[in-house]
């Protein structure tokens, strides 16, 4: 938003400061400007000038050498090319060293080897409306060596660049007389608001018991909030005064005619939209405010045909649409500089339909950008009067036909809000002493009603400030700081007690995780985004496609909907880093989505390398991990009866035999897998990719008890066991495991697999290495012997033949 301060001093004497110091203060105040601008500045060098004689260029065609008068009789010649350039023209004039608007510096130049002392200009050089081209020609009244500003009668004027985004909050700073307010209650010093009730009896003077033109019915399920409307009418229409013109253009609006000048001065002014009508152009006698019919068409003001639906409030007379509500005009019903019969409307509507309809049809206006804000109703009569104000004021003869015609809806109507604070809150809060006298003089600068016992303030907050900034205490202090200035409150360190932060138990649960994976997995933590899309589910061959997870507006189809897994998005992170490296391992904490109530949190292992499985790696380092976490569990084979919520029975991608559920506390709640070499093929990649999902949803937020046992180290030797067995191809390694879970000796301290070899197409063998140790005793050759052939017979009552 432009801020006008010369518009501003109508109702607030501003303090003898510089822009950028009243910019400052508004800044930490109310809102960040974010530049200021003054206007008029860069033509205070411009000089009025009167052309004496002028002779060709001696090298040019197109060019003269041009003598003028700049004051008192002084001379210079500069080259100019102007096809309106004469004798006794006047005209103005940019010396060397001047910046122009469009910010080019004057220097001196050489134009076909003659020298230019400067330049005369035209209008669009000076950044001036109108011309026809050439330079731009002064009247004869204009004396030479008069600045141009003094002699156009220009106003300068600072604006200050405001950042929309810090007014969304306040509705009542998108109009003058509100920001005026706030410069007036930021520097302590009165606001004069003429709006009074003196004002308002003037006006209404001028109303009269004629019957109203234009009625208004209103339909119940329309987005109107509240309506007034008003006929006038005006002899002929003038020109927009200067004045006028010059300050909507401050506040980047354009001057059309002198109707929607003043249209727009008052919105600006009051900060509450409006429309006028041509009335001559409205069929019957009434306006109907309803929602428009299905796929219904209208071209509004900018001369644009738009769709309209059923969902869009729209103003109609008797036979055709005038306008959509909140947002634009139709180009029928405009006024234009031959209207005389004017149909005067100040409306509120709806925000949420305001900014649906608008953002639906990529129309964003001045209006809709205030009627978002949600605006207060009881503003509109005065925004009315205004209008009435100006437009009698400007256009003499103008006469007003009857009354105002008016709707409001009681309960969409803002009303005042009562809020009792004490002055130990605010103290508490801002970390200052407030003096009372101070408080009192803020809220009722704010024009805040304020009554106060012992202590204890009861703040009555005008409607304006309700509908979507003031609502609780919490409020009213900010409004104390910021008027304080929050620079201006000292630091201070809260008196609090430091006290260290527990973790919670699932936040420990994950550390121990990370750390046991990074050091003892030499795995790297990865974090994928819970978002994908079906193009990588479809790759990953996953049967769930999620569609009832999906976004309504997605950023990119990439990630148009949450994970039913999080195995597709590991095997396109593996399939990243396979082009750089030769085997890795990485891990990922996160969560899987399977409809609205079912969101799991997951753990996800992964290893890979080029030349040979890491299935076997990735069963001892979850088998580590689950006693690290103190966590019981069991390993078994693949059980089509009992499916694993983890990994979809449907799922193509999972390898035949390279494959365990883990059972934790009963429940399946994990599985190990080796991805089938089709689905990697899919994503092009060569090697062998083993993952790990594991359910951490039932364990992770309860409290990790310590079961650690510590003991002496033994000072008595270990043997170590190596035997292999040969197996069928199909069944999986682990089942050689399961065989030896049977032995219950104390001596067995552990078994592990080492290593699986593929001797055939149906043939493979594992290598089993078993520890055997007796913490109070040397282990004797016989008993490592009997512990030996125990081993053995295990694993040959289970079907597996030893090979040694």
């Amino acid at each position: 938003m432009l801020i006008s301060l010369n518009w501003i001093k109508d109702f607030v004497s501003l303090p003898d400061l510089t822009p950028k110091e009243l910019a400052s203060r508004f800044t930490l105040t109310t809102a960040e400007v974010e530049d200021v601008l003054v206007k008029g500045a860069a033509l205070k060098p411009i000089l009025c000038v009167e052309i004496k004689s002028l002779r060709p260029h001696p090298d040019s065609d197109k060019l003269n050498l041009v003598t003028f008068d700049y004051g008192q009789g002084q001379l210079k010649e500069v080259v100019c090319g102007a096809p309106n350039v004469r004798v006794g023209l006047r005209v103005p004039y940019a010396p060397i060293g001047t910046t122009l608007p469009n910010g080019m510096t004057l220097e001196p130049k050489k134009i076909r080897g003659i020298l230019s002392d400067g330049m005369l200009c035209s209008e669009a050089e000076l950044g001036l409306e109108g011309g026809k081209g050439g330079l731009m020609e002064l009247t004869a009244d204009a004396i030479s060596g008069t600045p141009l500003p003094d002699y156009l009668k220009l106003e300068s004027d600072v604006i200050l660049d405001v950042d929309n985004k810090s007014l969304t909050h306040r509705p009542d700073l998108w109009g003058y007389l509100g920001l005026a307010r706030e410069f007036a209650a930021g520097h302590r010093i009165p606001l004069v608001n003429r709006f009074d009730s003196s004002w308002e009896k003037r006006i209404q003077s001028r109303f009269t018991t004629d019957p109203a033109p234009v009625g208004v019915e209103v339909s119940g399920d329309s987005s109107c909030w509240a309506y007034y409307g008003l006929s006038l009418d005006i002899p002929r229409m003038t020109e927009t005064p200067s004045i006028i013109r010059t300050r909507l253009e401050a506040a980047g609006l354009r001057s059309i005619n002198l109707i929607v000048d003043l249209s727009n001065y008052a919105m600006v002014e009051l900060g509450i939209p409006n429309h006028i009508f041509d009335r001559s152009k409205i069929s019957g006698s009434r306006v109907f405010i309803r929602r428009a019919s299905p796929e219904l068409r209208f071209t509004t003001l900018d001369g644009q045909e738009r769709e309209l639906t059923a969902a869009d409030t729209v103003i109609f007379d008797a036979d055709r649409p005038l306008v959509i509500a909140g947002l634009m005009g139709g180009l029928e019903s405009g006024v234009t500089p031959e209207t005389t019969k004017l149909f005067v409307e100040v409306a509120n509507w709806e925000a949420p339909e305001v900014r649906k309809t608008s953002v639906r049809l990529g129309l964003r206006t001045d209006s809709s950008q205030r009627y978002e804000k949600t605006l207060d109703s009881n503003q509109c009569y005065r925004t009315l009067l205004r209008l009435v104000e100006l437009i009698t004021e400007h256009c003499p003869g103008a006469t007003v036909i009857g009354s105002p015609t008016k709707y409001l809806r009681e309960e969409a109507l803002a009303k005042p809000l009562s809020l009792t604070i004490t002055r130990s809150e605010i103290n508490r809060s801002l970390g200052m002493e407030v003096p009372t006298e101070t408080v009192r003089d803020i809220f009722e600068r704010l024009d805040f009603k304020v009554n106060e016992t012992n202590g204890s303030f009861l703040v009555t907050v005008p409607t304006y400030r309700t509908t979507k900034d003031i609502s609780v205490k919490a409020d009213l202090i900010e409004e104390i700081g910021r008027m304080i200035g929050f620079d201006n409150i000292t630091p201070v360190s809260p008196m609090l007690p430091v006290k260290p932060v527990r973790l919670s138990s699932a936040k420990q649960f994950h550390r121990r995780i990370q750390d046991f994976l990074v050091m003892q997995g030499k795995a790297l933590q990865v974090m994928t985004y819970p978002l994908v899309g079906k193009e990588l589910l479809t790759r990953a061959l996953w049967p769930e496609a999620n569609e009832s997870l999906m976004l309504v507006n997605a950023l990119s189809v990439e990630q148009d909907r949450m994970r039913p897994s999080m195995i597709p998005s590991a095997i396109e992170v593996a399939a990243h880093n396979q082009k750089h490296y030769e085997d890795f391992a990485f891990f990922e904490l996160g969560r899987s989505y399977l409809g609205f109530q079912k969101e799991r949190s997951q753990l996800l292992i992964a290893m890979y390398s080029k030349k040979s499985s890491r299935f076997v790696e990735l069963e001892n380092l979850v088998e580590k991990l689950f006693g690290l976490l103190n966590i019981g569990f069991t390993f078994g084979p693949h059980n089509p009866k009992f499916p694993n919520a983890v990994l979809p029975a449907a799922w193509n991608g999972a390898h035949p035999n390279e494959y365990l559920n883990i059972q934790v506390m009963g429940k399946y709640a994990g599985v190990i897998n080796s991805v089938h070499p089709l689905i990697l093929k899919n994503f092009k990649m060569k090697g062998h990719l083993s993952l790990a999902v594991i359910d951490l949803t039932d364990v992770e937020s309860k409290e990790i008890k310590d079961k650690t046992k510590y003991r002496q180290i033994s000072k008595f030797p270990t043997s170590s066991f190596d035997v292999t067995v040969v197996m069928n191809k199909d069944l999986p390694a682990a089942s050689v495991m399961t065989a030896l879970s049977s032995l219950k000796q104390k001596e067995i301290k552990s078994k592990a697999i080492v290593d699986v070899y593929h001797m055939s197409e149906d043939q493979k063998s594992v290598s089993v290495r078993t520890v055997f140790e007796d913490s109070e005793k040397t282990l004797t050759a016989e008993t490592i012997k009997d512990l030996e052939q125990n081993v053995i017979q295990a694993l040959e009552r289970a079907g597996f033949p030893v090979k040694c």
